[in-house]
């Protein structure tokens, strides 16, 4: 590869593009709500949460030093981590929290990066931490789901145009930000049904003496602050345009 070609790579990943026009940016919050709002839509798009869902699990798990053995995804959009090590402690208590809140502090992640109008960069960095879960995953449906999303998110950062990836971006961490909340609602909602005994709030119960009702509205806690951070992260263009902002 040419030295032009290295350089040309290295600013169209790192390089900072123009700022997304403001309809850009309501057009896909309002989109990215009516996902997570509507039932059917919300039925496919949830496996991208339980995606990063599980990601949080796994990633708490090796930073805690519990040893991974494994990712499974389901049709049905659940997802179990698998690890092994001590049944209580820090450790297990940091991984079990962290399934809840990793797709809002992703997507309050990406909303650092697109206010920093760095939109190719956050496309390719979750090329890479797809890369990475596949290699977690160890059931078919689960390398399906990785692949497909993680080949769609290439093909627009590859082949889209700086609008199509504005939009892309834009609609993915908008996605991310209000779709963390919508399972913590579910969650407590099975919960008061007793369908779910065994939830991550549950589970947290057993582990810490904390009751499992405050773990899940620390879960909804995280995914509100987050999600109000990220908004006010993404709607720089808009309050620029506005002359709010300089």
């Amino acid at each position: 590869m040419r030295l032009d070609e290295v350089t040309n790579i290295w600013d169209r990943l790192f390089g900072a593009q123009p700022d997304p026009p403001s309809w850009l940016v309501v057009v896909t919050a309002l989109l990215a709500l009516a996902v997570v709002a509507v039932r059917g839509p919300w039925r496919v798009a949830r496996n991208a949460i339980t995606i990063a869902h599980e990601g949080g699990h796994a990633l708490a798990a090796l930073l805690t030093g519990r040893r991974l053995r494994g990712v499974r995804l389901h049709s049905d959009t659940s997802g179990l981590t698998l690890s092994a090590g001590r049944p209580t402690g820090p450790g297990m208590a940091i991984t079990l929290f962290s399934g809840y809140v990793a797709p809002s502090l992703l997507g309050l992640g990406g909303a650092v990066l697109l206010g920093g109008n760095h939109i190719t960069l956050l496309l390719w960095v979750t090329v890479a931490l797809l890369l990475a879960m596949l290699l977690l995953i160890r059931n078919p449906y689960g390398v399906f789901s990785v692949v497909l999303t993680g080949a769609v998110v290439f093909a627009v950062s590859w082949f889209g145009s700086p609008q199509v990836q504005a939009i892309f971006a834009y609609l993915a961490v908008w996605f991310l930000l209000i779709g963390g909340v919508r399972p913590v609602g579910e969650l407590q909602t099975l919960r008061s049904r007793g369908r779910l005994p065994d939830s991550d709030a549950d589970q947290l119960a057993r582990v810490t003496h904390v009751p499992a009702l405050l773990w899940v509205t620390l879960f909804g806690a995280v995914a509100l602050v987050a999600l109000v951070i990220g908004a006010y992260l993404l709607g720089d263009p808009i309050l620029t345009a506005a002359g709010i902002t300089s």
